[in-house]
């Protein structure tokens, strides 16, 4: 039974974390997890029944009303009764387009559990891949609700034994999926299994649905189903009061998601990789409401009214206004003004919140998503929780003005309180040409924040059309280089050689990082990446793009003294490489030699930057440069008939085919596609498919341009950006 219950009851069962569940809907594009959230919103009374399935109450912003997407993740706190013992239900709507999987990797890292809504008719497409995926390495548990089910019988006229069919074949999929993704100790009790009701049937938009032991309960099957269906409204109406959608759906999750105490137990060890014996790991690993307050942010928002507000769970300890706190990764002190819990787009003040909840927190406004919060009295015991790994990457950027001049400082704090919405939009200012520059995972990304821009802060903006941004990298070992400051004191010897494969995954992964102990570290690169250890110990610095700056010298005088200034012209290099001022990346630098003065006034930075900078450009120059593009991996379903269509579309735009298979009645494309020929992609596709083809798009890796291309592309970014069209030679970068 699901009733309506004000903030303090659902904040004294906050208190026992038996009755606590946190979990998220995750999904890919349109298959109707907005919807989803809503018929539970309805069901505990937070928005009227009647207008469930069209409120779209956890799309609360214009834009995502306008186009019927979920842009960022809403939060909820629901209550709910099963058997007459009542719970809390902290339900996060993610979105589903492929531009927004960071907000998505940022949820579910505050959850324990996970509804996976597939449409009946589409099966299991990429994002829905992604987000499991995404998911398993989180440690977060999945159940599926098989949605939209009404269009097999309006849409497809398929018999009861053909819908069977139909969810066995996505039931099989999921749990391949989970076979191949999940760590081998939750494999086998992840695994769904229909008859224990860890798989619900239904449409969410018609607000019925069922899973098996509820069916049996109620003697209602698939024959039902359709026969209401034949009926008409009324009968659907009846039907989703015999069954609803909710009770289903509440009751799957309070019997298969795990409460907090329990997730933390397994949980915590994969996300944080502090002493898990010590007062804290205790605290977090039991989540002891009077040990130490453990708070991980994920998500910063701007309150027109209120500032910076952050969302985030709390793994130990409590939080109440007034506490003082310390900020890890910014190192910074702060006191906590207001805690309170969401109710989709507004929040509801509370006294204080204890362990295992998710919770919204006022006057952290120098904290961002990813960050850790912890009692000021263990700043010095607390480390970071894992950082948060991206699915994809920024790879399309946008130049922007403002309409009206005046609106220029307006345009600037606008775009700088964006960047802390939404940590994968980057801002970034073009020295030379005073542009602002955007990059976002995609089109859509970009053009949702200009939308923002508008709405939000009342900046009117014009942008460029969009551009991919390339990166740069090499593909043999250079020689050594040197590099001379303009006062002729300091040189310094470099080599650059590119990194292999397997230390790139390393990084990406996130086994191997910058504030990492460097013995384990070594061993990890010497086991799995093939490195030398006593190289590897004597890395200097992992950059965020990829690249290793690697310090062979040995018993060099004064080296210590500028080591950083070296490490942030290393960084400034990596920023722009010399082919046409991209990004680098899985570039390893390696400094075998220097000389440097004695006396500190000719060795600051004007003097030590250029040195290197020039030195690592040489290399780069000499050792084979290319730039890489960003690949997407393209999934198509389609009537056989139209393959050959399709087929001549991907070579046109040099794509690649990997697999063509059967998937049911449709045959399923699996290829790959440049991002910088996917822009008409949509229309063309509509087209040649008589919009008969359904697909989704997704960043799958980093690849070298064409050799027979390459120098066109070089020109063409080098134009853009006001840059010599010739690049320079190794030559321009080695001192007389």
């Amino acid at each position: 039974m699901v009733k309506y219950k004000m903030v303090p009851e659902i904040l004294k069962m906050m208190g026992n974390l038996d009755q606590v569940r946190n979990i998220g809907i995750i999904a890919h594009v349109d298959h109707g997890k907005t919807t989803t959230s809503d018929t539970l919103l309805a069901a505990a009374g937070i928005i009227s029944q009647k207008v469930a399935g069209e409120a779209l109450a956890t799309d609360y912003l214009e834009v995502e009303q306008k186009r019927g997407i979920t842009v960022k993740a809403a939060n909820v706190s629901l209550y709910h009764e099963v058997d007459g013992k009542s719970y809390v239900i902290n339900l996060i709507d993610t979105p589903g387009h492929v531009d927004f999987t960071g907000k998505v990797t940022r949820s579910l890292r505050v959850l324990d559990g996970a509804i996976v809504v597939v449409d009946a008719v589409e099966g299991i497409m990429t994002q829905t891949e992604t987000v499991l995926r995404q998911a398993l390495e989180e440690r977060v548990r999945p159940l599926l609700f098989i949605n939209k089910v009404d269009r097999l019988i309006k849409e497809l006229k398929y018999t009861p034994q053909q819908m069977q069919q139909r969810f066995v074949e996505i039931i099989k999929d999921i749990n391949k999926l989970i076979m191949n993704q999940a760590e081998p100790e939750f494999r086998d009790k992840w695994l769904l299994d229909p008859a224990k009701g860890q798989v619900a049937f239904g449409s969410a938009k018609e607000k019925w649905g069922f899973t098996i032991p509820v069916s049996a309960k109620k003697g209602i099957n698939l024959s039902h189903v359709i026969d209401a269906y034949n009926k008409g409204k009324e009968a659907i109406e009846e039907l989703a009061k015999e069954v609803p959608i909710a009770n289903s759906l509440l009751d799957m999750v309070i019997k298969y998601v795990p409460n907090p105490r329990e997730a933390q137990k397994y949980r915590i060890p994969k996300i944080w990789k502090g002493d898990i014996n010590s007062t804290i790991g205790k605290a977090m690993l039991e989540a002891d409401p009077n040990g130490s307050a453990v708070m991980l942010i994920n998500d910063m928002r701007v309150d027109p009214h209120a500032g910076l507000v952050a969302t985030g769970r709390l793994f130990s300890g409590y939080l109440e206004s007034g506490k003082e706190v310390w900020l890890v990764n910014s190192k910074v002190p702060q006191k906590i003004l207001q805690v309170s819990l969401y109710m989709g787009p507004t929040r509801e003040v509370a006294d204080r919140v204890v362990a295992g909840n998710i919770l919204a927190v006022l006057g952290l406004d120098k904290a961002r998503a990813g960050e850790t919060v912890v009692d000021v009295a263990y700043k010095d015991e607390m480390a970071p929780f894992e950082r948060l790994h991206y699915v994809s990457e920024p790879v399309v950027t946008v130049a922007v003005e403002p309409k009206n001049t005046k609106d220029l400082p307006k345009l600037i704090e606008s775009l700088y309180r964006l960047s802390i919405e939404d940590p994968n939009l980057v801002v970034k200012i073009n020295e030379e040409t005073g542009e602002y520059l955007l990059s976002g995972m995609g089109p859509l990304h970009l053009e949702i924040a200009m939308t923002f821009l508008k709405d939000n802060y009342g900046v009117e903006v014009t942008t460029s059309p969009p551009v991919i941004v390339y990166r740069e990298s090499i593909r043999t070992t250079s020689d050594v280089f040197e590099g001379k400051s303009p006062n002729k004191h300091n040189k310094f010897y470099i080599s650059v050689e590119p990194l292999n494969e397997e230390t790139i995954k390393l990084i990406q992964e996130g086994q191997v990082f910058n504030d990492q102990d460097f013995r384990d570290r070594a061993k990890i690169l010497r086991d799995k990446a093939g490195w030398d250890y006593d190289e590897a110990r004597k890395i200097w610095l992992v950059e965020d793009n990829i690249n290793i700056f690697v310090d062979k010298t040995s018993g060099l005088q004064y080296l210590r003294e500028v080591k950083d200034t070296i490490l942030q012209a290393f960084r400034l290099a990596m920023k722009e490489g010399p082919l046409a001022n991209e990004p680098v990346r899985g570039v390893k630098v390696v400094l075998h030699d220097a000389v440097i003065h004695e006396d500190p006034a000719h060795r600051g930075p004007a003097q030590i930057y250029p040195a290197v900078r020039n030195a690592i450009f040489a290399g780069m120059l000499s050792a084979k440069p290319t730039l890489l593009e960003p690949i997407q991996k393209l999934d198509i379903r389609l009537p056989m008939d139209y393959l050959s269509g399709v087929t001549a579309i991907i070579t046109k735009k040099r794509g690649k085919i990997l697999t063509v298979a059967e998937a049911g009645d449709l045959t399923r494309v699996i290829a790959e596609i440049p991002v910088a020929e996917s822009f008409d992609l949509a229309s063309e596709l509509r087209s040649v498919t008589a919009g008969k083809a359904f697909w989704g798009l997704e960043f799958s890796r980093w690849s070298p341009v064409p050799d027979s291309l390459l120098m066109d592309v070089v020109k063409k970014i080098r134009e853009r950006k006001g840059l010599p069209l010739e690049p320079p030679k190794v030559s321009d970068f080695l001192s007389p």
